[in-house]
């Protein structure tokens, strides 16, 4: 299994890039970065995007892709989420005026956009050999992780989130899982910020990846940490001993 760091910050510089991950080439975990990072040629390769949630740190670059994939000609883009963010994406997003509604502008293969809900816990097909599961987590509005089984193992994408408890059960009992991609935001003395907007701190961290057994040795991989506290939270995050943690960085390609 391949992953690829497009965007792995909680905010935006020219040196930081919002929550984007691709997995072999295909399936893209949230839309922060994709057409920032890829090649028209890679963009055209993506056949799914997963969305944790409506915030549009997660979504905008759906709507440069949609357009790219429209003049490409196609394939369709699934673009997979919860009810609630499905349902904000089509209200908000791709409504034509914000955004052309690409679900209804057509390819000589089908339409540009699919919009697909999913319910939370239910496996789904996100790819041909790819499979994947939703489950709810902890933020300010609904938004979701997901599990995704690929052909060589499981990756698990926390989505935006603070503490939480089914998301950290359900790892618990996967299969050849083989990392973690986990969201820390704030330094720890600006925990109240983080509570309030549903993120966490090294130390909230620590306490949650405590309720994962049985994974000790998965890497971990950070994402989310907001540019203007990237010194405090990493100087944090090197205290936590006892994990197999990594933060991630722009560009980066990981084997798994």
């Amino acid at each position: 299994m391949e992953l690829s760091i497009l965007g792995c910050h909680g905010g935006e510089s020219s040196k930081h890039k919002t929550s984007s991950f691709l997995v072999d080439g295909v399936i893209a975990l949230d839309a922060g970065a994709i057409t920032s990072m890829l090649s028209l040629e890679d963009q055209r390769a993506v056949r799914s995007v997963l969305v944790s949630h409506a915030h549009l740190d997660h979504v905008k670059d759906l709507a440069a892709l949609a357009d790219n994939r429209c003049q490409q000609g196609g394939p369709t883009l699934r673009v997979f989420g919860v009810p609630a963010t499905i349902a904000i994406l089509r209200e908000h997003f791709f409504n034509d005026l914000v955004w052309p509604d690409f679900t209804r502008i057509a390819t000589p293969v089908g339409p540009t956009v699919e919009l697909v809900t999913v319910e939370p816990e239910a496996t789904f097909a996100v790819a041909d050999g790819y499979e994947a599961r939703a489950v709810l987590v902890h933020h300010t509005i609904d938004t979701c992780a997901f599990v995704v089984d690929t052909p060589a193992g499981a990756i698990a994408y926390s989505g935006d989130t603070g503490p939480t408890d089914r998301f950290w059960e359900v790892l618990s009992g996967a299969a050849d899982l083989r990392a973690l991609l986990m969201e820390v935001s704030f330094p720890d003395e600006h925990h109240a910020l983080a509570k309030a907007s549903g993120h966490h701190t090294p130390e909230t961290l620590a306490v949650d990846l405590d309720k994962l057994h049985d994974q000790n040795g998965v890497p971990t991989l950070l994402y989310h940490i907001k540019p203007v506290f990237e010194a405090a939270v990493e100087k944090q995050l090197a205290r936590i001993r006892g994990r197999n943690m990594e933060i991630c960085r722009l560009g980066e390609q990981f084997i798994l």
